[in-house]
């Protein structure tokens, strides 16, 4: 149900976020990140306080480089106080460039965290499942214990 209702909303949300005629050109739809996440809160019923902003040192020290690049869009989320793995950024770069620079950075937060730095088992396994997806200018990176891959085709959704 909980799957349904995500890629309901996703949907909707695409519809209402959509470009006008581009006159054939392909164009990535302009999505308004901080509604997508206000979406997953609703749907997931992560209560306020629960999930907070990573940003100033943490920021810096869980993705080394990230705030260097400019971003027109940027949500980075992670639990306040919770042993499961449920951290997420999603942001739009200025350029496609850009954006694969932070799809490389948000991969080695992953790739560190799966090899140990998530210190326990389950908590690595969790993270070896989390994914970092581009789409154009936008870039995610999903590592959630219990709805990775339906954020994951949630935020794909988006831009279909």
């Amino acid at each position: 149900m909980k799957k349904k209702m995500v890629l309901l909303l996703a949907g909707l949300m695409l519809l209402l976020s959509a470009c006008g005629g581009n006159g054939g050109q392909t164009e990535t739809a302009h999505v308004d990140l901080q509604a997508y996440w206000d979406t997953l809160q609703e749907t997931y019923k992560w209560n306020e306080g629960y999930m907070v902003d990573i940003e100033g040192d943490m920021l810096e020290a869980y993705y080394p480089g990230l705030s260097d690049i400019a971003a027109k869009q940027f949500v980075a989320k992670m639990p306040m106080m919770s042993s499961v793995v449920n951290e997420m950024v999603f942001m739009e770069c200025e350029t496609e460039d850009d954006a694969a620079l932070a799809a490389a950075l948000l991969q080695d937060r992953i790739t560190t965290q799966a090899e140990g730095g998530a210190w326990y088992p389950e908590s690595m396994e969790a993270w070896g499942r989390g994914i970092v997806i581009q789409q154009g200018t936008y870039v995610a990176m999903i590592a959630s214990a219990e709805h990775q891959d339906e954020i994951a085709e949630s935020f794909t959704a988006l831009f279909q």
